[in-house]
C-alpha cells in the first residue's frame, strides 16, 4: 500500500480477493480487490477519471499486476473505480474476474454531510478483464443486488455460484442467458435443500452427509432495500451463517461460512468457528445437485472463521482465516483433514485472496493490513 504504480497512482489499501491468470511469455496476470469506503482517505483510493467510476464518491475497486515469469513485477495498474467495499470475488473461464461489492449502501443510507454517503445503489457485481487498463464500471445487475461476497463459476455451463456475507445469507446461483456473457442477464436463484432445513443455524449436521436440494427462483433481483433473502428465504431457501469464500474445483463448489456452527442460545444466531460446504451440481445442472458439510470447525486453534478460499495444485483447499488472534493460511485435503499452513507474524490482520500462479509452482495472498502481497514459492503438486 502506497507504492507508486504504473500509471502513476497510489496502491491502495486493504486488498482483498483476487485471482491469478495466464499470460504472454510466461507472465502471471493478478486481479485485485480493494475493500475501501468512501471514509477510508488514508487508504489511498482508486483513481481514475470520473465518466469510468461507477460511484464517484467511492474508493473501492480492483487493481491488476503484471509478474513476470521470473517472479518480478513488471507493472500495475487501477483497472476498475468507483466501488464500495470490493470483498471478494472470482475468476471467470473465459478469462475475467468478477469483483464483488459487500454492501447495499444507497444515497439515502447515510446524510449527505457523512463521510461515508455514496450517490449510486450498491450491492453489485462488476466484471473487469485482464488485459488493458481502466475499464467503464458496469453493474451486473441481473446477478443480483445483497451483500456479495465471493462468487464460483462452472466452466462447463456458466452457472456462477455467489454467496452472501449476512447472519441470514443464502446461497445463489447466476444461470446466463449466454454463458460467458454476463451482461446479457439472466435467472438468479437460491438454494432450498429438501426437507425441512430451512434455517441452517437450528441444525447439527454430520460432516459429509449429501442432502438434495432444489432452486427457487428470486423475482426482484434489484430491490430497493437489502431484501433478495427476504424473498429467497419465504420461498423455503436454506440459510447459511456468513458465507464467504468461493472456489470450483474438480466439478465441484466449495464455500466457507464464517461463523457456520454452534448456537449461540441466547442471539439465536451462530457463533460457531467456521463451516466448508460442498456443492455437487447434478448430471443435468439446470436442475438440484447434492450439497454436504465438508468440514466444520471445534477447535478455534486450528481454525477460525475460515473466509477466502482456493484449491492448491495438489487438491488441497487453502483458507484464509480472518478471526481473533493469530491468523493462518490453513489447508485441508481431500479427507477434511485440517493443517496450518502459514502464519501472518506481521499482526493479527487477515489473510486474503490466497491463489495459484496459472504453472502452480506460485501462491499469492494478501495480508490486508497494512496492505501486502506476497509470491510464495511451492512445491505446491
Amino acid at each position: 500500500t502506497g507504492d507508486t504504480m504504473s500509471d502513476s497512482n497510489l496502491v491502495p489499501g486493504r486488498p482483498d480477493g483476487m485471482g491469478a491468470f495466464p499470460a504472454p511469455g510466461g507472465n502471471t496476470v493478478l486481479v485485485r480487490n480493494h475493500e475501501l469506503s468512501p471514509h477510508q482517505l488514508d487508504k489511498h483510493g482508486l483513481v481514475a477519471v470520473e465518466y469510468i467510476k461507477y460511484d464517484p464518491m467511492c474508493l473501492g475497486g480492483t487493481t491488476t499486476l503484471v509478474v513476470g515469469a521470473n517472479g518480478q513485477l513488471v507493472k500495475q495498474y487501477t483497472s476498475l473505480a468507483g466501488t464500495e467495499r470490493n470483498c471478494s470475488g472470482g475468476p471467470t473461464p473465459w478469462g475475467s474476474w468478477i469483483t464483488c461489492e459487500e454492501s447495499t449502501v444507497t444515497p439515502t443510507t447515510y446524510p449527505v454531510d457523512d463521510p461515508r454517503s455514496v450517490s449510486m445503489k450498491h450491492g453489485y457485481n462488476f466484471e473487469v478483464p485482464i488485459t488493458g487498463e481502466v475499464v467503464q464500471a458496469e453493474p451486473l445487475v441481473a446477478m443480483g443486488r445483497f451483500n456479495h461476497e465471493a462468487v464460483a463459476v462452472d466452466p462447463n455451463t456458466g452457472i456462477v455460484y455467489q454467496t452472501e456475507d449476512r447472519m441470514d445469507g443464502l446461497f445463489y446461483r447466476f444461470i446466463p442467458k449466454e454463458p460467458g456473457n454476463l451482461k446479457a442477464g439472466g435467472v438468479l436463484e437460491a438454494l432450498k435443500i429438501k426437507g425441512t432445513f430451512q434455517k441452517i443455524t437450528v441444525k447439527n449436521f454430520p460432516v459429509g452427509q449429501p442432502m438434495a436440494v432444489e432452486w427457487v427462483r428470486i423475482e426482484d433481483v434489484d430491490p430497493k432495500e437489502d431484501t433478495v433473502r427476504v424473498e429467497g428465504f419465504a420461498k423455503g431457501a436454506t440459510q447459511f451463517t456468513r458465507g464467504e469464500g468461493a472456489w470450483y474445483g474438480n466439478n465441484e463448489v466449495y464455500f466457507t461460512c464464517t461463523s457456520g456452527g454452534s448456537l449461540n442460545p441466547e442471539t439465536g444466531w451462530a457463533n460457531g468457528a467456521g463451516q466448508v460446504w460442498r456443492y455437487v451440481p447434478g448430471s443435468n445442472p439446470q436442475e438440484g445437485g447434492t450439497i454436504e458439510l465438508f468440514v466444520e470447525s471445534h477447535d478455534r486453534s486450528l481454525l477460525e472463521h475460515p473466509d477466502n478460499v482456493t484449491i492448491s495444485p495438489s487438491g488441497d483447499l487453502i483458507l484464509c482465516e480472518d478471526g481473533g488472534g493469530d491468523q493462518f493460511l490453513v489447508g485441508v485435503n481431500p479427507k477434511g483433514e485440517l493443517y496450518q499452513l502459514a502464519r501472518n507474524a506481521i499482526n493479527n490482520s487477515e489473510f486474503a485472496g490466497a491463489c495459484f500462479s496459472p504453472n502452480g509452482r506460485t501462491m499469492f495472498v494478501n495480508i490486508q493490513e497494512p496492505g501486502i502481497t506476497f509470491a510464495i514459492q511451492g512445491p505446491w503438486v
